[in-house]
């Protein structure tokens, strides 16, 4: 397996993951719901809610990078020339590599102190806090990565992935992620 197919499957599965938590979520509410109404104990459900809360939206950032689902400002870009939109282009990502890049490794650094110090959650589920935390890592560091191979791949010539998976959704007539 070529590393441009590993890291293409180990983003999509950080998205199939991001949609995993999610359904998670709309489960732990469900089920928060029909206890309530016959009395049950829902403690530890607003927990698990901001956790998954927290591990979908990280796990997802790689995938929607890859896949031009972040919100792009391409006034200026899309006005330049080919050798100018390259070089903006480069700019554009090593500013954003820089950015994951530090904040990945702030994160987790965080974590690592929440592990080597013994934190536990502060809520009903009392769990060590590195443990929901950890979903923060992974999802900071597959984006840094995925810049990275953005950068990378534009150095070399080739062309965005993220715009050219916009491109390919627009010539099959779909603009819903366009509004």
């Amino acid at each position: 397996m070529t590393r441009r197919r590993l890291l293409d499957r180990v983003f999509d599965a950080a998205g199939y993951a991001a949609a995993f938590f999610v359904f998670a979520i709309f489960v732990v509410m469900l089920g928060t719901t029909a206890l309530r109404e016959f009395g049950g104990k829902t403690g530890g459900s607003d927990d698990l809610v901001s956790w998954m809360t927290a591990a979908a939206a990280f796990f997802g950032l790689a995938h929607a990078f890859k896949h031009g689902d972040f919100v792009r400002v391409g006034l200026l870009i899309e006005r330049l020339g080919p050798g100018m939109r390259r070089v903006f282009e480069l700019l554009s990502l090593g500013v954003a590599a820089t950015f994951t890049g530090f904040l990945a490794w702030s994160i987790t650094r965080y974590v690592h102190e929440s592990w080597r110090f013994g934190d536990v959650a502060g809520g009903l589920l009392v769990i060590p806090i590195w443990i929901p935390q950890s979903s923060l890592v992974i999802g900071t560091t597959l984006l840094f990565i995925a810049v990275l191979d953005e950068f990378i791949a534009v150095a070399r010539g080739r062309r965005p992935s993220y715009v050219t998976a916009v491109e390919e959704r627009h010539a099959r007539g779909d603009f819903s992620e366009d509004m």
